[in-house]
């Protein structure tokens, strides 16, 4: 089975991902909150507008995300903390790199989306819009993670306070529930309200129809591919130097000295048993 494209890509780039997105995530929203509190005028040039972003405010494209996605509130600090959970455990089972490609899809999307509503109103009615900004946020991008987790582990049990009572469900009832209240959303809203909501989603859109077949695992499967990760890392030590002849390395043989031999064709290298007795490659 060939690998996909995501796989290719991870090969290449996977070394680059960002560890513990989920954190700076949730770092983004404090800072958010913050400016909130101190300057709450500020946050008009933080916001996602095309129209200022071509003008030459850029920092636009990034700062959006400090924007966060509800008030501060009890509730908020509640619901952070469980994006950031079940935003770990995606990590954990995906991966550092598909669950960055994940996060900054939606948001590249959103910008996207953003611009496709200016285009809109620019061009169809002559308008230019200068409050698509106040629709943006990473609300929705929040919640595509909790519907990637509602597929990937959909008979997780989870607690829901409903009324002060606990109450037990699968988090696949949650994902379904919030995934009602988004179309709700989206028919209550206008035209702005709908390309937003769908452009921020459009991540898990694609992810679910290219990726669904391996996004369900079990917690089980979860601990059977970390400790097998830490079995993988611990049988195949790294390795700087290896013999061409022997197959002895630095990791199995500590102290002996490897060298190139100037006189082979290629790089070949070779421990200090071998470095002079070798046949020379032509």
């Amino acid at each position: 089975m060939k690998p996909g494209f995501l796989d290719r890509m991870e090969k290449k780039l996977g070394r680059y991902a960002i560890h513990n997105l989920s954190l700076y995530l949730i770092i983004c929203y404090a800072f958010g909150y913050i400016i909130q509190i101190v300057n709450a005028d500020f946050f008009a040039y933080l916001t996602l507008e095309p129209i200022y972003i071509m003008q030459g405010q850029i920092w636009r494209l990034v700062t959006w995300i400090l924007v966060p996605p509800s008030s501060m509130s009890i509730f908020t600090l509640l619901m952070l903390y469980f994006y950031y959970s079940i935003g770990s455990n995606m990590e954990k089972v995906w991966g550092a790199f598909r669950y960055n490609v994940y996060l900054f899809s939606g948001m590249l999307f959103t910008i996207l989306g953003a611009f496709l509503v200016f285009a809109l109103y620019y061009f169809a009615y002559g308008i230019t819009p200068t409050v698509i900004g106040y629709f943006v946020s990473t609300y929705y991008v929040s919640m595509s993670i909790l519907l990637a987790y509602a597929a990937t582990f959909p008979n997780m049990q989870i607690v829901m306070i409903l009324f002060i009572f606990p109450v037990p469900m699968k988090v696949k009832w949650l994902g379904i529930l919030y995934g009602v209240m988004m179309v709700i959303s989206a028919l209550q809203s206008n035209m702005v309200g709908r390309i937003m909501i769908l452009a921020s989603l459009l991540n898990f859109i694609l992810f679910f129809l290219t990726s669904r077949n391996r996004m369900y695992a079990s917690p089980k499967e979860v601990h059977r591919r970390q400790v097998y990760k830490q079995q993988v890392k611990k049988a195949q030590p790294i390795t700087k130097h290896k013999c061409a002849v022997c197959g002895r390395t630095d990791a199995s043989n500590p102290e002996l000295e490897f060298r190139f031999c100037s006189k082979c064709n290629g790089n070949y290298e070779y421990c200090q048993d071998h470095l002079f007795t070798h046949e020379h490659v032509k």
